[in-house]
């Protein structure tokens, strides 16, 4: 097995690097946890449990996630599209430091929520301008609300403006059910939470024309949101046959020619995600479960010191007492960290990617201001940044 230090370097990676951090993760048999994150706080978590791990990760966030991290106070149209974008540099900032591989990814777009689709790519094709690769690794476009014809065409229209810069596509045909950001599919026709082979050959079919960065997030009766085991019915079994049809339909030499998300894997059981990976799933989505974790951190530091926690000054060691090692947010936010560090680490070891990348020992350094183009690089940066903003 060729290792995937030998091919694949630390740090956020965009194009050709990417793809063969995917094509590895499908010819191994493992996938890579992709954790919604919503501050410089979370995904420093899952970085370090990355490389606590020695496992790539991905670090993705949605469009209420940009929201967040831009201000809730910010109401201007754009706002979901600079915090996004926000993130991507603080994760360029710091990746290399951590010496696993990343990929940098935007979650869920529904079709109401293109324009901040838009202003990523956007900031993409500006940054490609200057460095030569993208800002983003990758993008996902969720248009399983639309008539399946729709929801192809348009992501064949965005990946033909990806492509160039060697974005990734995600997509998703047939429904998650559950609610997440905004889209609640808490309702529908159950027979819709499971894709057929012919809606995923149909995907196949229009992307690969275009290039192979792609992947098909194919519903088999997956839930956004917790759930008790047993109480939903997947069937990652299904998997197999969109792979075997696809297989047969292009006579692939490969047994896993689609390159399959996960969504909704809160609660799923560990022999699901196996056999959801066995069957060419590279890539699982984790949300509620690292939420919980990060709040359960903090909940179990302020029950152990609710009575340092009352005031500045006076606690069980005296009246006088200061408590301001027990209230300054680097304390605190540290313990949501570790808890959320430990629940990514337990996806990891679930997904199979644990010990896939030894933690590189080459100094770390940031990755917003590299060029892979020689010229005026601080300039460009500036003239850049003010462009996208």
């Amino acid at each position: 097995m060729t290792s995937l230090t030998d091919i694949v370097p630390p740090g956020v990676v965009t194009g050709d690097n990417l793809l063969k951090l995917l094509e590895h993760a499908r010819a191994n048999k493992y996938a890579i946890p992709a954790v919604n994150c919503t501050s410089s706080s979370t995904a420093n978590a899952c970085l370090e449990a990355a490389a606590k791990n020695n496992s790539p990760v991905m670090i993705q966030v949605s469009n209420g996630g940009g929201a967040f991290m831009v201000g809730k106070t910010v109401k201007d149209p754009n706002a979901a599209a600079a915090g996004s974008v926000a993130l991507a540099y603080h994760v360029r900032a710091v990746a290399k430091y951590y010496g696993i591989p990343v990929v940098l990814h935007s979650d869920h777009c529904a079709k109401k929520l293109l324009p901040w689709f838009d202003g990523m790519l956007q900031a993409d094709k500006d940054y490609f301008k200057m460095f030569g690769e993208p800002l983003f690794s990758s993008h996902m476009l969720d248009l399983s609300e639309e008539p399946d014809e729709e929801n192809i065409a348009i992501c064949v229209k965005y990946f033909k403006e990806m492509a160039p810069m060697k974005i990734w596509l995600e997509m998703e045909i047939g429904i998650t059910g559950g609610e997440e950001d905004g889209v609640n599919n808490e309702n529908v026709d159950p027979e819709k939470l499971y894709t057929t082979p012919q809606q995923v050959y149909a995907v196949y079919e229009a992307l690969s024309k275009i290039g192979p960065m792609f992947s098909i997030a194919a519903a088999f009766g997956n839930v956004h949101g917790v759930y008790k085991p047993g109480n939903v019915k997947l069937s990652p079994e299904r998997l197999l046959t969109h792979q075997e049809y696809t297989k047969e339909k292009i006579g692939s030499e490969l047994d896993r020619p689609i390159f399959l998300v996960m969504h909704g894997g809160s609660g799923s059981t560990d022999d699901e995600i196996k056999l959801a990976v066995d069957n060419g799933v590279i890539k699982m989505n984790i949300d509620t479960d690292t939420q919980w974790a990060y709040w359960n951190g903090l909940r179990q530091f302020e029950a152990e010191k609710r009575e340092y926690l009352q005031g500045q000054i006076g606690n069980p060691d005296g009246p006088d007492k200061p408590n301001k090692k027990y209230y300054d947010p680097r304390v605190w936010i540290r313990k949501a960290e570790e808890s959320m560090v430990e629940r990514v680490g337990e996806s990891m070891e679930r997904l199979g990617s644990v010990g896939q990348y030894p933690k590189s020992s080459e100094p770390g350094s940031q990755q917003c201001i590299v060029s892979k183009k020689k010229g005026n690089v601080m300039g460009g940066m500036v003239a850049g940044i003010k462009k996208i903003f």
